[in-house]
């Protein structure tokens, strides 16, 4: 098990966010106490099968 912070340097994204993902139940994640962890299977699998895909063209609003 690692927590959301070790999780956070490994995946490259923000602490909040990994936090939402394991409240929705999209990552894998137990919450023991007022702390979230998870395992580095299921971050890489996150990453894997993540539907949001990197657009350099797409424009910013």
């Amino acid at each position: 098990m690692i927590s959301l912070k070790e999780a956070m340097a490994l995946s490259g994204l923000s602490h909040a966010h990994l936090r939402w993902l394991a409240r929705k139940g999209k990552l894998e994640a137990t919450r023991m106490g007022r702390d979230w962890f998870t395992t580095k299977k299921a971050v890489d699998l996150y990453l894997i099968n993540d539907s949001r895909k990197y657009d350099p063209y797409k424009k910013r609003r």
